[in-house]
């Protein structure tokens, strides 16, 4: 497993210790886990989606500019 070190407002730092103290998780580690694996489920479409339209259009200027 990787790990990676983040820098985060205090508020949200508390609210994050909030949801250990209140049991809903086990650590902080498992808060901020389950946070980017949803931020990644819900937008795991919208970013692929983007990232070929950026290709696309890449490719058709370079065919454009005769590259």
């Amino acid at each position: 497993m990787k790990s990676v070190q983040v820098e985060l407002p205090d508020a949200l730092a508390s609210e994050i210790e909030e949801f250990v103290k209140s049991g809903w998780f086990t650590s902080e580690a498992e808060v901020i886990r389950a946070a980017l694996a949803e931020f990644v489920r819900r937008n795991r479409l919208d970013l692929l989606e983007r990232f070929m339209r950026e290709d696309i259009r890449w490719a058709l200027a370079r065919k454009g500019a005769g590259a």
